[in-house]
């Protein structure tokens, strides 16, 4: 049974309906984020970088970040989106970036520094967020859990 390691909690900036978790050593990235976004895809994995498209146009998501030794289950409740991917983190460390806001100024630590992760995410909030974000700026409306654990 997998142990959970850490879990943290992250204001992500989301502007023009996306976001991205990206190597933090922008190096090792050979597109950086936004460029090849694919608008309309929940979660698209790139080399070095994971694309998000939220449903809301400019607004904070909270996105819990959570480090497994293994494979963990899926979280309890119900999720609007959910996917799976893969991504090489070269430094050990993951970045938010929004598409104009930039890059989010808290790393995230992926246990064990560089390596292969397997992440599954999960998203909730999605229909108020694309209500809401029509009226204004909202916070915390659309939910991510990225549950991150080394690929075998």
């Amino acid at each position: 049974m997998a142990s959970l390691i850490r879990r943290q909690e992250y204001p992500v900036n989301v502007d023009y309906n996306g976001w991205a978790l990206q190597d933090f050593d922008d190096t090792q990235v050979p597109v950086l984020f936004p460029e090849g976004f694919e608008s309309g895809t929940f979660l698209t994995a790139h080399t070095g970088r994971l694309d998000f498209y939220s449903a809301g146009h400019t607004h904070t998501a909270s996105l819990t970040v959570e480090i497994w030794d293994g494979e963990p289950a899926v979280p309890a409740g119900e999720w609007d989106e959910t996917a799976l991917a893969g991504i090489v983190c070269s430094s050990g460390k993951l970045r938010a970036r929004g598409m104009a806001a930039g890059p989010m100024p808290e790393a995230i630590e992926l246990s064990g520094g560089p390596g292969v992760w397997a992440v599954r995410v999960v998203c909730t909030g999605r229909e108020a967020a694309s209500a809401q974000t029509q009226h204004g700026v909202v916070h915390g409306v659309e939910r991510y859990i990225a549950q991150f654990w080394p690929e075998s």
